[in-house]
This record gives C-alpha cells, sequence and structure tokens, in this order.
C-alpha cells in the first residue's frame, strides 16, 4: 500500500467519511467538532475543501451515508440528530445557495475565530435548564460555545460575523435579567412567577 494523497481540511479529529455513490471523485467526511466537510478531488477538483460546513452537528459526526442516487446525504451524530443535506452537482454554480453563515471559502471573512465573553453572576442563565439555552443558540448561529464557570465567561468559536451575532444575543439577554432583577427589586412584577428566559 502507498499513499496517494492526503487531504487537510478538518481541525479536529476525522470520525465519518463516505464516497459519492455516482462520482467517484467526490465523497464527504465528518469531524469531531461537528464540521462536515464536502470534497471534490477529481481532474476538475482540488485538494482544497469543495464546501465546508464547520458547524453541521453539536458533536461528532459518527456516520454518514449518500442516497443511492447521489442527491441526499444524511449524517448521524452524537447530538442525537440526523440531518440531511444536498449539493449541487460537480461542476455546476446553479442550485444551492450559501446562507452567509457557511465558511465555503477559505476567506478572511470565513476565518474561524475565538473570542470571550465575561457573564459575570449570569452564568447559570446563559447554561439554561440542562443546557438548553446554550444549545439553542449554538443552533441558531451555527457557533461552537462553552462557558468557564470559573472564570465566568463565554467562549465562542465561529466567523466574526457569527460571533457579533451571539454577543448581540447574548447580550440582549444579559440585559433582560438586569432589568428583570431591577424591576423584582423595586417591587414592579411582583407575584407573576419566575420568568423564562429563550433566545
Amino acid at each position: 500500500m502507498r499513499e496517494l494523497c492526503s487531504l487537510k481540511g478538518h481541525h479536529k479529529e476525522v470520525t465519518s467519511i463516505a464516497w459519492h455513490p455516482v462520482y467517484e471523485t467526490v465523497f464527504a467526511s465528518g469531524g469531531m467538532d461537528g464540521t462536515l466537510i464536502y470534497w471534490n478531488i477529481g481532474p476538475k477538483g482540488t485538494e482544497e475543501p469543495a464546501s465546508r460546513i464547520p458547524f453541521a452537528h453539536d458533536m461528532a459526526i459518527w456516520d454518514m451515508k449518500w442516497h443511492p442516487v447521489g442527491h441526499l446525504l444524511a449524517t448521524g451524530s452524537n447530538d442525537r440528530q440526523t440531518k440531511f443535506w444536498a449539493r449541487n452537482r460537480p461542476g455546476t454554480k446553479q442550485g444551492l445557495d450559501d446562507d452567509g453563515l457557511d465558511c465555503a471559502d477559505g476567506s478572511a471573512d470565513n476565518e474561524i475565530l475565538h473570542a470571550e465573553m465575561e457573564l459575570g453572576n449570569h452564568v447559570g442563565i446563559v447554561i439554561g435548564r440542562r443546557g438548553a439555552t446554550i444549545i439553542a443558540m449554538q443552533r441558531q448561529t451555527k457557533t461552537k460555545m462553552h462557558v468557564d464557570q470559573i472564570r465566568r465567561v463565554l467562549q465562542i468559536e465561529g466567523t466574526a460575523m457569527q460571533i457579533e451575532v451571539v454577543k448581540k444575543r447574548v447580550g440582549a439577554l444579559l440585559e433582560r435579567v438586569s432589568s428583570d432583577n431591577n424591576e423584582e427589586r423595586n417591587g414592579v412584577g411582583a407575584g407573576f412567577g419566575q420568568y423564562g428566559y429563550g433566545l
């Protein structure tokens, strides 16, 4: 056996791979961090990813299978979700559009960055009951987030645009919590029960 090609596109371990059933130079790979990458390494392809979806799943992608015709890809993950993906035929630009949150190319606008946001005493609010708040925000913004409870900061991984959206949403949530706490201290809204906070 000899190595024919070495492709680099994942930032974490590669956990699954599936060859396209029709196009022999096309395949998809899934990573430990939930990244899904679409490759075309044929004569018209490249050793760079044709498309990258950095937060396709919240956790590792353990399995993937193409539909026998090749127009759909199903992925299964530790996040207890099965997702279906569609992609236009190799060599065509017609069809699916980017939604602006994917990192389909390697431009500086789509570079994965790391940022932190101070939470102060509101760590529990951002995490939510059983992690529901932070998980919902990760899915909505296609980012990775982690709350460092010792330092009381929210760690965010995503593009500059995604990080900006997260900071606005978390900022609005924390502002709502602070204003509700002030109203309770002043006696406004007393007797209405506990508020639920969502994103």
